[in-house]
C-alpha cells in the first residue's frame, strides 16, 4: 500500500446521503494526517513512494473510520489546535482554525489579565491554549460530562494550570467571582442551516454543542452577555465566535444587555467570526 493507494480510498468515501466527502485535496490531507500520525512517517516519506508492505492495525482501523465518514480528527483520537495536539472524541467539537484566531486574538489583547473564563470549553482548547500563552488563572465551565473529562486530560496533558467545572450558562448565577476575561465559542448554528453542512459534521460531532433553536439564535450569546454584564471586572472584556449572519442582531443584543462599544473581526476565510466587547 502506498500514499497514492491510501488517498484513492479516501477519496472514495461516501456520505450517509451518498455525497462524496473528500475531494482530491482533501483526500491527500487527509491520507496525511493519517500516515504522519499513526504511522509516524514524514512528508519526505509520504512523497518518496514508500510502500507500507503491513500497515499496523490502529492505523487499519483508523482508515476504516474515515472510510465510513467518520472525521480524521476523531479517527486518530486527536486534533492539532495551536500547534499543540488535543484529544478527541465523539463528546467534544473538533477544533476549528478560525477558534485558533479567537485565542490568538484574546492572548494579544489581554496580557496583563489575571483571571480568565472559558465558558463551554469542550475539549478544552480555548482554556488551555490561553492558560499556557497568557498569565492568566484560566477557568473553563462545561455541562456535559464525556467534554469535561476529556478537558482534564487535555490540560494535564499539557501541563496547563485550568480548573474545569460543571456549570450551565442558562443557569448561571452570581457566585462572587470575577473576571478579566470570559470568551465563549457557544453553540451558534440553527437548526434550518443544518441542510448547508457536511453529513459528516451532522453524522459525528455533538449536537449539544452546535445547535440552536430557529426561534432563539442568540440562546446562548444573550446569558454569557447578561453573565458577563456582572461578572466582568471594570474594563473587563468579553469574547466571542460567532455565527456571521446575525452579526447585526448579536451587536443589538450586546448593547441592550449594556455592552457599549462591540468590535469584529474576520477570520481567515474572510467572515466577519469574533466580536469583543467590554465592561465600562
Amino acid at each position: 500500500m502506498t500514499f497514492q493507494d491510501i488517498c484513492r480510498e479516501i477519496a472514495a468515501t461516501v456520505d450517509s446521503h451518498g455525497k462524496m466527502v473528500y475531494d482530491e485535496r482533501e483526500a491527500r490531507a487527509v491520507a496525511r494526517v493519517l500516515v504522519e500520525d499513526v504511522l509516524g512517517l514524514n512528508i519526505a516519506d509520504l512523497y518518496g513512494g514508500v510502500t507500507m508492505e503491513s500497515p499496523n492495525a490502529d492505523f487499519l482501523r483508523a482508515l476504516d473510520l474515515v472510510r465510513q465518514g467518520v472525521p480524521v480528527q476523531y479517527a486518530v483520537g486527536k486534533a492539532l489546535f495551536a500547534d499543540r495536539y488535543f484529544k478527541v472524541n465523539k463528546g467534544v467539537l473538533i477544533p476549528r482554525p478560525e477558534t485558533e484566531e479567537l485565542c490568538q486574538w484574546v492572548a494579544e489583547d489581554c496580557k496583563t489579565a489575571s483571571t480568565m473564563l472559558d465558558i463551554g470549553t469542550g475539549s478544552g482548547c480555548i482554556a488551555i491554549t490561553l492558560a499556557l500563552e497568557t498569565n492568566a488563572k484560566v477557568t473553563a465551565w462545561d455541562i456535559a460530562d464525556e467534554a469535561l473529562d476529556v478537558a482534564k486530560e487535555n490540560a494535564g496533558a499539557h501541563g496547563a494550570d485550568v480548573v474545569v467545572e460543571r456549570n450551565d450558562i442558562l443557569t448561571a448565577d452570581d457566585d462572587g467571582r470575577r473576571w478579566d476575561v470570559i470568551v465563549s465559542n457557544p453553540p451558534y448554528i440553527c437548526e434550518k442551516e443544518k441542510a448547508d453542512m457536511e453529513a459528516n459534521v451532522l453524522d459525528h460531532e455533538p449536537r449539544l454543542a452546535l445547535f440552536v433553536p430557529d426561534d432563539d439564535p442568540l440562546l446562548f450569546y444573550r446569558a454569557i452577555a447578561r453573565y458577563a454584564a456582572f461578572a466582568l471586572k471594570e474594563g473587563g472584556r468579553l469574547f466571542l465566535e460567532v455565527n456571521p449572519i446575525y452579526n447585526n442582531e448579536m451587536t443589538r443584543m450586546l448593547r441592550e444587555e449594556g455592552f457599549c462599544r462591540v468590535e469584529v473581526r474576520k477570520d481567515l476565510y474572510g467572515r466577519e467570526r469574533m466580536m469583543k466587547t467590554w465592561k465600562e
